[in-house]
């Protein structure tokens, strides 16, 4: 159904370990059904701390859903880091 979109290089090579933080990070889109309503959620983890860096939520799979929530978390990185 429709085109697909070139396929992202594989950096992490399925090495979801981080020596330090902002090392690693990983993001994905998650459909959720709340109420017979579909959510989306848009995380962003850290993998050395295992913790949620920034999020959005959102009633449809937009742009902004994800856009959004890579603006909050790059602005909570320290000068020099670079995940």
């Amino acid at each position: 159904r429709g085109e697909s979109g070139t396929a992202a290089p594989n950096v992490l090579e399925r090495d979801f370990s981080a020596t330090q933080p902002d090392e690693k990070w990983v993001t994905d889109v998650t459909e959720f059904k709340v109420k017979e309503q579909k959510v989306y959620l848009s995380p962003v983890v850290d993998l050395f701390t295992q913790e949620v860096v920034a999020y959005r939520v959102a009633k449809n799979p937009c742009l902004p859903l994800v856009t959004d929530m890579l603006t909050e978390a790059i602005s909570t990185l320290k000068p020099n880091s670079k995940p």
